[in-house]
């Protein structure tokens, strides 16, 4: 799919998110679209006019954090977003408090994600973010999380206590959206394997799954000091998908194999397939 089609798509999911759900419940998100509702609710002042201002500073930042081309296509894609917002009013679908955090929070999320597929971001915080980390060293994570505490705190005291706690579980739900969206189901797992049947797994995960297999020089230290055992350390980068199938291999060759997953963020190189974002 082409990046302009993935825009396109991810605006009308987050106007749609918006429109049908938050706006009419006066219920707020996190981010930069956050600060965008609360201003809202505050001033009175159109949403769409609020996105284009509110978003002024983070697209410049764009520019010296990440680069021009990205800025660009993040620029129109909020334009985009402001201008159906404007002139495209979706339905109000419920009024069930629960229901409008959880799906509204689902389509904004969906809507982030896939402009993020497409280049550009609907929401500039992780621009943000990222910039206050290299001037100030702390994890970009950390500063998303006290960027939204901030938000949602503000949130408590201007409207109320109830509001601020749908708005979390809104922002949770976005988030969730947003990842599965970006990784899918191609988000990736390191697996480390130590068995006495290194040998025999190696074979059968490069036949039978069909991954790059990395055998690494290891030591036990379990019993007496003296007693050293050399072994083979297996490690496996594979999708979600694969792990239960990865591990169905190595339990078939030895039911009692030691095995330790974590998560990845990113990969490159190797022999791994992976997607363009």
């Amino acid at each position: 799919m082409s990046d302009t089609f993935l825009i396109v798509l991810g605006v009308a999911c987050a106007a749609f998110g918006l429109e049908g759900f938050l706006l009419p419940s006066n219920f707020i998100d996190g981010g930069v679209t956050g600060i965008c509702l609360l201003l809202r609710q505050v001033t009175g002042w159109p949403l769409s006019l609020l996105l284009l201002v509110i978003n002024l500073p983070f697209l410049y930042l764009a520019i010296q954090v990440i680069g021009r081309q990205f800025a660009i296509k993040t620029a129109v894609a909020i334009v985009l977003l402001a201008l159906t917002l404007y002139f495209v009013h979706f339905p109000e679908l419920t009024e069930d408090k629960l229901l409008v955090s959880v799906f509204g929070g689902f389509f904004i999320g969906t809507g982030i994600g896939l402009s993020m597929r497409g280049g550009s971001v609907l929401d500039g915080t992780e621009v943000m973010a990222i910039f206050l980390s290299r001037k100030l060293g702390v994890k970009v994570s950390d500063w998303v999380i006290m960027i939204n505490v901030v938000i949602f705190c503000t949130a408590a005291m201007l409207l109320s206590v109830e509001q601020a706690l749908y708005s979390v579980l809104t922002y949770f739900v976005a988030s969730k959206a947003l990842d599965f969206i970006v990784d899918g189901v191609e988000e990736y797992t390191g697996i480390f394997i130590i068995s006495p049947e290194s040998e025999g797994i190696r074979d059968a995960l490069i036949t039978r799954i069909g991954c790059g297999v990395t055998q690494l020089h290891g030591q036990g230290g379990f019993g007496p000091s003296p007693v050293i055992t050399n072994q083979r350390v297996l490690y496996v980068v594979v999708t979600r998908l694969e792990i239960h199938k990865l591990l169905k291999v190595v339990r078939d060759i030895d039911d009692n194999a030691f095995v330790t997953m974590n998560s990845i963020n990113d990969v490159h190189g190797g022999m791994v397939k992976k997607r363009k974002i």
